[in-house]
């Protein structure tokens, strides 16, 4: 299955915090994409779809002291200005996804044309939400969330019996969780349990903007979210949400993070040069310890009384890494003196060894 899609992916979660106006959400739109552009980030922007009408039953569709359902009414938009946001969103540069919470929503990703769907936590034993999903063939990032182990493995191989690309995000939903609240070390768990699938991280946590990146990159995420927001007027932005300025440390920390992780953790990394020559400064060098006669073979049986190892290493000077037994001298060496690459007979002696010795040391 490809995974490309999911890799370093951001998902910039607008939700409902454009509050049924169309020109806030394209006002959000604009400052994040801003962002995203700055720091050269590959970005998403999500929305939330729901049939407002079928998602609420009609007995509760005027329940104002049920939070959630109050807040779906207060926010709902037409279908137009979806598509306006929507068109908004790829014409900034970012990736236009959203979370559908009913299968009527479902039909109208793909009339909208989204590339990618968000399945979310609440919705991952969602039967029948999810194989009307399954038969977009879009990639589907999920969400852990609260689910049981039996419903996350029931999901992935749901997907996987499909080969339909599938990334699973570690997330608490809690809103906003706490820094003990996290349990980072879920990445590493789901990615030993799910090795073939990327593995990210979606996170409502409030004191900080680098700490969480720093260690969920480290140990493997590789997409990641979280709710965005503009502080504007007497709107009151929610704990979990980011305003522009912190997604923007957000990304500047994932940047710090890749950088200080460095290459593969596949294969031993290369030295610089420069790691080389400091190393190679600390290095002993091979030293006479009395005058040695042309034709001298120097064996392991009375090595002791012939050299001794000791900085600065010198260059051409054969090192500690050099010194083999049975290497026999072509020159007469003095006491204290160096005893270099050029003075000894060793099969192991080749030019390209020679360069570099003389290359290294004082």
């Amino acid at each position: 299955m490809k995974r490309d899609i999911f890799e370093e992916l951001f998902v910039l979660e607008l939700a409902n915090n454009h509050l049924g106006s169309l020109e806030r959400g394209l006002k959000i739109i604009s400052e994040f994409s801003k962002v995203v552009r700055f720091n050269n980030m590959r970005a998403a922007i999500k929305l939330q779809l729901r049939e407002v009408e079928r998602f609420i039953h009609p007995d509760f569709q005027k329940r104002a002291d049920i939070r959630y359902i109050k807040k779906t009414l207060d926010t709902q938009m037409p279908r137009e200005h979806f598509m306006t946001l929507t068109e908004a969103i790829r014409k900034s540069g970012c990736i236009p996804m959203a979370t559908p919470f009913d299968e009527k929503s479902v039909e109208f990703c793909v009339e909208l044309g989204l590339p990618l769907i968000k399945l979310a936590s609440s919705d991952v034993n969602d039967w029948p939400l999810i194989e009307k999903i399954a038969k977009t063939r879009r990639p589907v990032i999920c969400s852990t969330g609260g689910t049981s182990l039996k419903d996350l493995d029931d999901l992935v191989t749901f997907f996987d019996n499909r080969n339909i690309p599938l990334a699973v995000n570690h997330c608490v939903s809690l809103y906003p969780s706490e820094d003990a609240d996290l349990e980072l070390n879920q990445i590493d768990y789901l990615k030993n349990r799910y090795p073939n699938h990327t593995v990210g991280f979606s996170t409502h946590e409030h004191h900080t903007w680098d700490a969480s990146m720093y260690i969920a990159y480290a140990k493997g995420a590789r997409t990641f979210e979280r709710h965005i927001d503009i502080g504007e007027g007497s709107n009151k932005v929610s704990p979990y949400c980011s305003l522009p300025a912190q997604v923007d440390a957000w990304f500047k920390a994932f940047q710090k993070a890749k950088e200080m992780c460095g290459g593969s953790c596949e294969t031993k990394r290369i030295p610089k040069d420069a790691e080389l020559k400091y190393l190679d400064a600390l290095v002993r060098g091979v030293y006479a310890r009395r005058d040695l006669p042309e034709g001298y073979s120097l064996d392991h049986e009375h090595i002791d009384d012939d050299v001794y190892l000791a900085i600065p290493l010198q260059k051409g000077q054969i090192s500690c890494r050099e010194l083999m037994s049975g290497e026999v001298l072509n020159q007469a060496v003095k006491a204290h003196a160096p005893i270099l690459i050029d003075m000894i007979d060793s099969p192991y002696c080749s030019e390209r060894l020679k360069a570099v010795i003389y290359q290294r040391g004082l």
